[in-house]
């Protein structure tokens, strides 16, 4: 006869299959319960249990919002992942991209998490470069088209004037690494590096919302440009 699971174990083990369950809506949703048990091979009671827990926790919802009963003919629930349920994939994976940036370091050193930092800003640069360039010499209509670029990537960004004239602060509401560059600083001084070789001049970072700040605030000078490709460390004021 097989010994009963301690209460933890079975607590971890419902934790983890409902983490995968999270993901495959994510990835494939809508999806049905039918659908999720067979990739997991889980009984439909189990899946339909776990798939409960979701719902009531705002992690998943109905596609199309009927969450009335399934009668004869009427077409099965389909699950998609709600904003609560990918803020908690967001948290997973942020905890797995540290560990795997500690292990770099580990048995990498320092420099490999700099070049990682490097290797992916680089996508943000291209993304993004031509459209700066596009705006000509005119350093702040450069700030405002990076601006409005980091917006629609989904940063929350803004480009706001100093008092006088003489420079524009590039502001950032959402950081999709802060957890991540709270241990790993690499990540935002890579991306202030990148952001001043968009404009051409020397930025200093004021603010970073993994350093505790409430947005990322970059300070740009606009009169007086240097020469393009000036290198900055990125370090909060």
């Amino acid at each position: 006869m097989s010994a009963t699971l301690p209460v933890e174990h079975t607590d971890v083990s419902d934790a983890g299959t409902r983490a995968r369950v999270l993901q495959i809506v994510a990835s494939a949703g809508p999806v049905s319960a039918a659908e999720l048990a067979a990739q997991l091979d889980l009984a439909p009671a189990g899946i339909r249990r776990h798939l409960g827990v979701l719902e009531d926790s705002d992690q998943i919802a109905v596609h199309g919002g009927s969450s009335g009963p399934k009668g004869r003919g009427r077409p099965a629930r389909r699950y998609i992942v709600t904003a609560r349920g990918q803020a908690a994939l967001s948290h997973r994976y942020s905890e797995l991209a540290t560990q795997a940036l500690r292990f770099l370091a580990d048995t990498a050193g320092p420099d490999a998490v700099r070049g990682f930092a490097e290797m992916r800003i680089s996508e943000l640069e291209q993304r993004h470069g031509a459209a700066v360039r596009a705006a000509g010499d005119d350093v702040a209509a450069r700030v405002r088209v990076l601006a409005d670029g980091l917006a629609a990537d989904g940063y929350a960004a803004s480009a706001r004037p100093v008092p006088g004239g003489t420079a524009m602060q590039l502001c950032q509401g959402h950081c999709p690494v802060q957890d991540v560059a709270h241990e790993f600083p690499q990540l935002c001084e890579a991306e202030a590096r990148a952001f001043s070789r968009m404009l051409g001049v020397h930025v200093q970072r004021l603010a970073t919302l993994a350093g505790g700040g409430h947005v990322c605030t970059t300070h740009i000078p606009v009169s007086n440009p240097t020469t393009p490709h000036v290198p900055v460390e990125g370090h909060p004021a």
